[in-house]
């Protein structure tokens, strides 16, 4: 049967590409259908203002017309700004063969290459802010919510093609029934009795208001971090607009040093939970059940997604302080309200030497290593 790689064009080949997922994960028990609609509004380009910084190119590989493959590749304008020149990407790549996955591995780095590209990163779908890397480690356990989930093969393949890893990112684990040691509880304790120091929850009566705060605070947090492209206050309207249904406000937290925002956590119920069942599709009955499980959600994993300290703190005292304050009042939380079991936070960056030793002190353990790749072009 020949192979073919074609360029995604039409609305019936953005869906095909999304579709295409279901036919990769068929037999993979751990593996959780995502929203269909959210996949789309990742790759339509009228909709989602990175866009407006940011060119980017898909393509399906078909055997006789049946699709057994995909991949993208993309030049984000802040990415050269901050990662470098010559810096393109690769990601949202799903192969159901490595011989279609070399193809498109080829067909994404030539387009690099004639846009002047000089080394390519990946996978990275479609930004650092999306699902960055490859899973190596983890596979026997479903993702949470906003994590990747992928195929044990796809790791020797992008190695067989000439990526090395250049960067890992990790995901940790703890059982939060369990209270902190002694000494991040003294710790707590003396953040609770300082009258400089609030933690309050976010006011979602507010919500815009309050979104760009967090986000304006988390591109300050992460800007030192390798990989760190800014969100644009395009993108912390998107991103505030798309993360408002699962914002639950005693879960979303704001440390203030005499009176200015500091720190913040964002912590969600896993909606993975929620949605394993619904097969991506909201509709005809799917958006019923989901809106009526998220007006009390009970869930086994509770997930930190994004937590910042300002950077003018990095290194301090204080700044595991803030940390671990607002973890325990979502601790409390997550156990009391939700029902929570475990938590998992991340990713981590793994050479973030500050929030490793976070997350190590209360006892929590690596459950998933994602890596991204890099390949001279």
């Amino acid at each position: 049967m020949t192979l073919t790689i074609r360029r995604v064009q039409t609305r019936a080949d953005r869906r095909r590409f999304v579709d295409l997922l279901w036919d990769v994960y068929r037999d993979d028990p751990n593996w959780v259908p995502p929203l269909k609609s959210e996949e789309l509004g990742l790759i339509d380009s009228t909709t989602n203002p990175w866009f407006k910084h940011a060119e980017a190119a898909l393509w399906l590989a078909e055997r006789d017309g049946v699709a057994v493959g995909r991949i993208s590749a993309q030049v984000d304008q802040l990415v050269l700004e901050h990662m470098g020149p010559g810096t393109g990407q690769i990601g949202m790549y799903e192969t159901l063969d490595q011989d279609a996955g070399a193809q498109l591995l080829d067909t994404a780095e030539a387009w690099l290459r004639e846009r002047g590209m000089t080394r390519a990163l990946g996978p990275i779908s479609l930004s650092i802010w999306d699902q960055p890397g490859l899973l190596v480690d983890g596979y026997d356990e479903p993702p949470t919510a906003m994590m990747g989930h992928h195929r044990r093969e796809y790791r020797g393949w992008w190695e067989a093609a000439g990526f090395h890893q250049v960067k890992d990112l990790l995901t940790y684990e703890l059982d939060i029934r369990i209270d902190h040691i002694p000494m991040i509880r003294r710790l707590i304790e003396s953040g609770q009795r300082n009258p400089r120091i609030r933690v309050r929850q976010v006011d979602k009566s507010r919500f815009d208001e309050e979104a760009r705060l967090i986000l304006n605070l988390l591109n300050d947090a992460w800007s030192e971090n390798w990989g760190f492209v800014p969100l644009t206050p395009a993108e912390i309207a998107y991103a505030g607009k798309k993360l408002k249904p699962i914002i639950f406000e005693d879960l979303v937290l704001v440390a203030e040093v005499d009176g200015e925002p500091k720190a913040f956590m964002i912590t969600i119920p896993d909606i993975n939970e929620l949605i394993r069942d619904l097969n991506g599709d909201l509709f005809p009955f799917g958006w019923a059940k989901l809106l009526w499980r998220l007006r009390k959600p009970r869930v086994k994993r509770m997930r930190v997604p994004l937590m910042g300290v300002a950077r003018d703190l990095h290194g301090s005292r204080l700044a595991g302080q803030l940390a671990f304050m607002m973890i325990e009042q979502c601790r409390q939380v997550s156990v009391g309200t939700y029902g929570a079991s475990h938590g998992e936070f991340g990713w981590v960056l793994d050479d973030n030497g500050g929030m490793i030793s976070i997350a190590q002190l209360p006892g929590a353990c690596v459950n998933k290593v994602y890596r991204i790749f890099e390949k001279a072009l």
